[in-house]
């Protein structure tokens, strides 16, 4: 006898995941590892890549992007962008992350990689970094293609990345609405957003092959769970099969666990070429502030002073004072060459109203020697110089009691950037180690050698 199943009760294979996001330990799996349709959680990749690219240099939060034929074509959802508009990126983001914009995650992709084609594959080499293992990205939006396909577990460990990765950026994820340059957009995810105590993000996803799809995060207190739904039956049946999910995380996570942060990660050689791929396209600027030709003076720290962050204006007297003694104003206690001066740049505001700057501002930290000392602490491994050197400013203001007179090194490696304070006793350095641990820094000791 022949069984008709209603279309109504029918439903894409379902799938979850559940983990403890601060040090990535799984607390539930169910067909984690199938792969499946995305859906639109695809865009958090296309978003990921252009958190990435603006923090690179590649393009900036203010270019005016120019809307293709291809992006304006794309079928709702949609932003409702024309062909031959022109509209800021970081409308384009808004529309992505909050409205999931199917227009405005291809207009995304196109306008870093130059085609979509180009953007998959640098999606693909992303998700190849991160681990996502069993992932194949075709597109940017994440409606239903052949051999577009993730898994729970690959979703999860992409949200988990997002979330430490550009932790700048992961407000726009807990909107319930935002202005996305032609209009305001309401979240997709707005209804577990307000409903679920401690809700944050992050992304939904529907098609009709995948079903009801959401990575979801949510806090309370020091715990932060993320769960994955894949082919939830409905908006409704999804969000309550979600919120069961992060009762179970918080139900079972640990109250005190160290906080292990994902490597950000490292883009390996391109098969057959053996050259190092860092970026799709030319990088138009750059974020570090250029040399000075002659490099006889050292720069002073004028920039630093006139900058609006609270804790650098602390510290202008520090830096003004170190300034001096490296241009001989103030008679120096040992002979100290320019190399033992690293220069980094303040950050750049990110997804927020204020407009984004191109000048790096130049801060000058303070003059060190070893003093015979050969203890260090390693506060991460990065993909750029750029990189390693804003974590070393940005954690030598965070612990200025035990780092003071430290020298900061980045150490070039096979697979990124090393940040080192260099030059301290080993109880200081473990005193800093563990003190910076307890900010949720990732940090481990450096010996002799």
């Amino acid at each position: 006898m022949l069984v008709v199943v209603p279309l109504s009760a029918q439903a894409a294979p379902y799938a979850a995941m559940v983990v403890d996001a601060r040090d990535g330990r799984v607390i539930h799996s169910r067909n984690a590892d199938t792969r499946l349709h995305p859906a639109s959680l695809t865009k958090m990749m296309t978003l990921y890549i252009a958190f990435e690219a603006v923090e690179r240099g590649e393009i900036s939060l203010d270019t005016k992007v120019r809307i293709t034929s291809k992006a304006a074509a794309e079928p709702p959802s949609k932003l409702g962008l024309v062909a031959g508009q022109r509209i800021k990126l970081r409308y384009l983001i808004r529309a992505a992350a909050v409205k999931s914009a199917n227009d405005a995650a291809t207009a995304i992709g196109i306008a870093i990689s130059g085609s979509e084609a180009a953007f998959a594959r640098r999606m693909n080499r992303t998700a190849k970094a991160l681990g996502m293992s069993r992932t194949t990205f075709k597109n940017a939006h994440g409606l239903t293609e052949k051999g577009h396909m993730s898994t729970a577990r690959d979703m999860t460990t992409l949200g988990r990345h997002i979330f430490y990765d550009y932790p700048e950026y992961y407000n726009l994820f807990s909107r319930k609405s935002t202005h996305a340059g032609i209009k305001t957009v309401n979240n997709t995810n707005r209804r577990l957003l307000a409903n679920y105590r401690g809700a944050d993000g992050i992304k939904t996803g529907y098609t009709r092959a995948a079903g009801f799809n959401l990575v979801a995060s949510a806090e309370r207190g020091s715990e932060r769970i993320i769960a994955t739904v894949f082919g939830g039956r409905s908006t409704a049946t999804r969000n309550k099969r979600v919120a069961e999910l992060l009762d179970m995380g918080f139900r079972k996570a640990a109250t005190r666990v160290a906080v292990r942060k994902p490597a950000r990660p490292v883009y390996g050689a391109e098969p057959g070429t053996g050259k190092i791929v860092r970026v799709a396209t030319a990088v138009k600027r750059s974020l570090r502030p250029k040399a000075r030709p002659g490099a006889a003076a050292v720069p002073t720290a004028t920039a630093a002073t006139k900058t609006n962050d609270p804790v650098l204006l602390a510290l202008s007297d520090d830096i003004n004072a170190a300034v001096a003694e490296a241009n001989g104003k103030v008679r120096p206690k040992a002979r100290m060459s320019a190399k033992d001066l690293v220069l980094a740049s303040t950050d750049t505001k990110a997804v927020e109203d204020t407009p984004a700057t191109d000048n790096g501002q130049e801060v000058v930290t303070r003059l060190a020697s070893s003093g015979g000392n050969h203890w260090g602490i390693n506060v991460g491994r990065f993909p750029s110089r750029y990189a390693a050197e804003r974590m070393l400013l940005k954690t030598a203001l965070t612990e200025m009691s035990t780092l003071d007179g430290s020298l900061r090194k980045v150490v070039k490696s096979k697979s990124g950037y090393d940040a080192h304070f260099l030059g301290m006793p080993r109880e200081k350095a473990d005193l800093a180690c563990r003190r910076l641990q307890a900010r949720q820094v990732t940090c481990f000791m450096v010996g002799p050698g």
